[in-house]
């Protein structure tokens, strides 16, 4: 059999050119040049053959259409300015002065009949609309001068201002700029919406002006001085208050606008000498297709050809290359692309191996009926021939390299030799397990005797009917761990003919068990192998497929408790021609980067739309959902700009809160080529079979490299070429990626985890495998780990044969008490009245649902925007109405967390101080959301009133000493600040005691608004450092447990940390973490200190210690207090873990008994 070496791109130094400025006389093909194209085989992200660079193209792109005021780069010229010239100069400088002033003010919408005469004023004549034009033409790019529908300039929608919502409120402040189109604006659900006919806003037009080339930096009220100063929070963190704008920010913007105006202006007339052509004329014939006109009079104008788009969406589209090229050479095109950042992988011819056993006749005839296939790839035939000879297997290959067939070739190939052979198929998703469900039922209608063999999905949403039907007289069943978990097990009674004819389990996306839910599928797997062994089935082999990670074949041995695995990792499937692009957001104005940059959703919409309308088959992965809706809304307005809105019915999103009967039906028109696009989170990142796609856009760089990597394979599924694009958000790991392409290619996989030590979950598994099956301690202990027997000693009910059964507080159902995912039963119902509707359009979590819906807020769903009218708690519902708006809602909230009961208490080791475990309740409350535009500014302030959100899980905490306190306010160290910095230090080392992934454990953070308050508050936190599990629900999930364990360990390495770093007011070696809520503006290293080493009774140098008031904290109204003992229900024992040599002992030191008060 042909070995196949994985290939991966070379790790030479490749020195990176730097990126040019753009003048008069360079258009940006300096900067598309700069773009250096590399080329490498296609599979070969797994190391093999160095890539070769492509040779740069010889023909030269046309210069753009692009003025060189786009950039601060000076441009001179000794041509004397003609008086016209100078009269639009100061027209210029007057429009940018009131156009500026206007943009600080929320009532004021800058349309031409606003601003007129206050610019009239400054000119001392009347403003001309044509004058306007001439000023837009010479910077096209940096203005918008257009009639726009009145009705998107509304804050509030019209006729929301008669709802109780918004009574007393203004009902006539406007936006600070429209939307592209009309496609957005104020219009209420029952005025028409112009996307299904009507016309486009139904009111009257208004000339509206803006410049588009930068913004005012948002800026809060500094709280020492009260003059405007830098925000450095997240939006959502900001008091409820509109923003203020300094006077040296003003000044500044307005100058730098009219330096490139007069740059503007020396390269139009450098243009018009070179060219022999009289300034003046040439002006007035370049601004006339500036002159604004309503969209009445725009039909009947005829207008030139705006790009090489087609005029309908073609059936056969052109190569990627050609695309690439079309898009470099489109006007809008402003070297995005980044150096080193056009990588191109060249095809792979398949590799072909044979089976060393004989297939039927009908299995050959339905492989090629159903699939067209005649031959195996290479890594088909070994795993298949693995799987023959009896071993277990796992495949590592890439997305739409036919792992499939692996697992169903040797089941189909059973149960024509044995009838009564089973299978069950697990996959993570009930939309994988339908995909697969159907391309395995298609290929048993080509077999014989085969055809009415039962193949079914047994999930939560299989009627109750059909279960014992399926239970009794399935052959292959489609399930997912929870089900297995939750019903199949705990039955087994009634399962076991389907267990004792078991012989293949396949869990497909292995790598997606990782982690804590990793952990629970592995002690899932090791009960189903329990009960099959006790039925006399020791012969089950499991099958197994998984993304390309580092370690897959320990990872499976880990799941599966076993050792005999066979892996095949290399790829002999065919793949195209695989192009990838780093297509960095441009600044606002292309040639000055503090400007800005722009809306990256914006530009991924542009992007997507220009594909779709090529004929490329497009998916789009947002990060979250409000991003995914977003870009979806961003896609619609883009087709209605270049008046492509028949094409809106062809793009839809598709994420998570969708009914399962809305994403079946966006799978089906996927598949059939009905849409031309779709716009999702990392739902449809698993390989569910949506048809052929030509290209991938990964909005903003998604959490892993890995993730990267998996949504680019989602392209070329077909073996053509295709397109794989990440676009480049402002934030800092996306720039790093803009700037560093090649560790996109080189980076290693990451590691999965596994931790079987968690006791939680451990004993979960083991109370719920002690029901199915009474435990054997001698027999059992080959699937569970050494402490099974603590756990059945200390915690489990013995009997007289020496079995162990569940325990009483685990019944009667223990696989209820043991959630294995972080899934919600309570969901609210948002219901669509538009237009006297009373539909759901789907349901929310309902601990999403207070962040998401509050009166007056928008909901997004497909890209349209919703106005709650009436959010009712009480009964899990919310009201919406389709409205038309160019502005989404920003929630402000605050969250206290709170220790209620105490269950364990460990007492630290030469110290007084103690740690308590418990319950802890987490409060949240949403007091009031911001109205932002698309430009992320404030339009509008609203205060509301939501119930808190109260949900309780299991976390520890320790009480700060007041000895810590009285230190710290000698030394005037913000006592706050030392909490939160000590909570950071802790946090960032549990992952060297516990395996855990980022978010799995969480602390209180503090907030600056309320740390710092010159006020008195009345919501004083206690002196307490709190730590809690956000997965398992009010059970926990065992990663805090853990922790608890080695607290002593935890503060004596968090104290090292924080002594051994060599900053002064913290970094994220020490004290500041990346995932902090409210950016770490909270802070003192120096009382994190004096936290840590008081709990540990360790010697503090006072005299050592920075004396405060420390830069950055304001000395305030204290809100910290000294923490009350949180008491315990009953009795608790204290323990202390005793580390020594050996294995550390837990010594009973005390107890704490609370008398329960008799009720009345």
């Amino acid at each position: 059999m042909a070995k196949l070496q994985a290939a991966t791109v070379s790790n030479k130094i490749v020195r990176k050119r730097k990126r040019k400025g753009v003048d008069e006389n360079e258009s940006s093909a300096t900067d598309v040049e700069a773009a250096i194209t590399s080329t490498v085989p296609t599979k070969t992200h797994d190391g093999g053959a160095k890539p070769s660079r492509a040779p740069k193209s010889q023909k030269g792109l046309p210069t753009l259409a692009r003025n060189a005021s786009t950039s601060l780069n000076p441009v001179t010229s000794a041509i004397p300015w003609p008086a016209s010239f100078q009269s639009l100069e100061r027209t210029h400088k007057a429009l940018n002065l009131v156009f500026t002033f206007c943009s600080t003010r929320k009532q004021v919408v800058t349309t031409f009949e606003t601003i007129k005469t206050a610019v009239e004023g400054h000119i001392k004549r009347e403003l001309e609309i044509e004058e306007v034009a001439k000023i837009v033409a010479l910077r096209p790019g940096g203005m918008n001068f257009s009639y726009v529908d009145e009705a998107v300039l509304q804050v509030e929608p019209k006729g929301a201002e008669r709802e109780e919502t918004f009574k007393g409120r203004r009902k006539d402040w406007f936006s600070q700029h429209p939307a592209p189109d009309a496609s957005v604006g104020g219009l209420a659900g029952d005025q028409g919406l112009g996307y299904e006919g009507g016309d486009a806003g139904d009111g009257c037009e208004v000339l509206y002006f803006e410049f588009v080339d930068g913004d005012l930096k948002r800026q809060v009220e500094n709280k020492k001085t009260g003059e405007p100063t830098k925000a450095t929070r997240k939006l959502g963190d900001e008091e409820l208050k509109m923003p203020v704008f300094s006077q040296k920010q003003l000044m500044s913007l307005i100058q730098k606008r009219n330096t490139k105006f007069g740059y503007a202006i020396h390269a139009f007339l450098n243009r018009c000498e070179a060219e022999l052509m009289d300034p003046e004329e040439t002006l007035k014939k370049d601004s006339e297709s500036y002159i604004p006109m309503p969209s009445s009079s725009r039909s009947t104008t005829p207008k030139p050809e705006a790009s090489s788009l087609p005029r309908s969406i073609p059936t056969k589209r052109k190569t990627v290359s050609e695309i690439i090229t079309e898009l470099k050479e489109s006007e809008w095109y402003t070297g995005q692309i980044v150096p080193d950042g056009h990588r191109v992988f060249d095809p792979q011819e398949p590799i072909y191996g044979d089976l060393n056993f004989r297939l039927s006749q009908n299995l050959v005839n339905a492989l090629y009926n159903t699939k067209n296939i005649t031959q195996f790839y290479a890594h088909q035939a070994e795993a298949i021939n693995n799987l023959h000879d009896g071993h277990h297997v796992i495949v590592a290959t890439s997305t739409s390299s036919g792992k499939s067939l692996i697992y169903q070739i040797p089941v189909l190939h059973e149960l024509e030799r044995d009838p009564s052979t089973r299978a069950m198929y697990i996959f993570p998703t009930k939309a994988l397990a339908q995909d697969q469900r159907r391309s395995l039922n298609e290929m048993m209608r080509f077999m014989t005797g085969l055809e009415e063999t039962i193949v079914e999905t047994f999930d939560g949403d299989t009627d109750m009917r059909d279960r014992n039907i399926i239970r009794e007289e399935g052959r292959i069943i489609f399930t997912n761990p929870d089900m297995l978990h939750i019903t199949i097990l705990p039955q087994e009674e009634k399962w076991r003919i389907f267990l004792r004819n078991l012989k293949y389990v396949v869990v497909d996306e292995i790598h997606v068990y990782n982690g804590l839910f990793g952990s629970h599928v592995a002690f899932i797997m090791r009960r189903l192998r329990r009960i099959c062994a006790a039925l006399g089935n020791s012969h089950i082999k499991f099958i197994s497929c998984s993304a390309t990670v580092a370690n897959p074949q320990e990872h499976f041995k880990t799941i599966f408790g076993i050792e005999d695995a066979r892996m095949t990792d290399f790829d002999g499937s065919p793949s195209g021609r695989k192009e990838f692009l780093c297509w960095n957001t441009p600044y606002k104005d292309p040639g000055d980067p503090s400007s800005g940059r722009g809306d990256t959703l914006y530009e991924a919409a542009r992007l997507f739309c220009q594909l779709i309308l090529r004929g490329v088959r497009v998916i789009a992965f947002c990060r979250i959902r409000k991003g995914c809706e977003a870009l979806v809304g961003a896609v619609k307005q883009e087709l209605a700009a270049l008046e492509r809105a028949d094409c809106m019915a062809r793009v839809m999103a598709y994420r998570g809160g969708y009914t399962s009967q809305d994403r079946r039906r966006i799978e089906r028109e996927m598949f059939e080529g009905k849409l031309m696009g779709i716009v999702a989170t990392t739902a449809l990142e698993l390989g569910v079979d949506i048809g052929s796609l030509d290209a991938v856009i990964t909005v903003g760089f998604p959490y892993t490299i890995a993730n990267l990597r998996q949504q680019s394979g989602r392209a070329g599924r077909r073996n053509k070429d295709s397109l794989s694009v990440l676009v480049g958000d402002c934030f800092p790991t996306d720039q790093y990626y803009m700037q560093n392409p090649d560790e996109i290619f080189t980076k290693p996989n990451c590691e999965l985890q596994v931790d079987l030590q968690n006791m939680l979950v451990l004993e979960g598994h083991v109370q719920c495998a002690a029901f199915e099956m009474p435990i054997r301690l001698d027999e059992d202990a080959i699937y569970f780990p050494k402490n099974l027997k603590e756990i059945a000693e200390e915690r489990m009910v013995p009997d007289r044969l020496g079995l162990y059964h569940c325990a009483d507080r685990f019944r009667p159902v223990p696989s209820k008490f043991v959630a294995i995912r972080d899934t919600e039963e309570d969901h609210f119902a948002i219901v669509d009245i538009s237009r006297g509707k009373n539909v759901v359009l789907e349901e929310l979590e309902a601990s999403r649902a207070f962040f998401t819906l509050y009166d007056g807020g928008i909901f997004l769903h497909q890209g349209n925007t919703y106005l709650v009218k009436e959010f009712n708690p009480e009964r899990k519902i919310a009201k919406v109405e389709l409205v038309r708006v160019d502005w989404t809602t920003q929630q402000r909230d605050y969250t206290d967390i709170d220790p209620v009961e105490t269950e364990q208490i460990c007492r630290i080791p030469n110290s007084l101080s103690r740690a308590f475990y418990g319950s802890i309740k987490i409060q949240q409350n949403v007091y009031g959301f911001f109205k932002v535009d698309k430009k992320r500014r404030i339009l509008d302030a609203v205060q509301v009133e939501n119930p808190p959100i109260i949900i309780f899980r299991k976390g520890m905490w320790l009480d700060v000493p007041k000895q810590a306190l009285d230190i710290l306010q000698e030394r005037q160290l913000n006592i706050a600040g030392a909490i939160h910095a000590a909570e950071h230090a802790i946090l960032s080392l549990m992952p060297n005691f516990v395996i855990s992934m980022p978010g799995d454990v969480r602390t209180e953070c503090k907030l600056d608004i309320k740390e710092f308050t010159r006020k008195e508050t009345t919501r004083k936190r206690p002196a307490r450092l709190t730590f809690y599990d956000t997965k398992g629900g009010a059970s926990g999930s065992g990663i805090s447990t853990k922790a608890f364990e080695f607290v002593d360990l935890l503060l004596k390495q968090a104290v090292r940390r924080v002594e051994s770093c060599h900053c002064h007011e913290g970094c994220l070696e020490c004290v500041t973490s990346e995932a902090c809520k409210h950016s770490n503006e909270v802070m003192s290293k120096g009382g994190s200190e004096v936290i840590l080493k008081s709990l540990l009774n360790m010697e503090i140098d006072i005299n050592a210690l920075p004396m405060g008031p420390e830069e950055g904290a304001p000395v305030g109204i204290e809100t910290v207090v000294l923490a009350q003992p949180v008491l315990p229900r009953g009795r608790v024992y204290v323990h202390e873990v005793r580390r020594g040599s050996g294995k550390p002992e837990r010594i009973l030191v005390d107890e704490v008994v609370v008398k329960q008060e008799p009720k009345d």
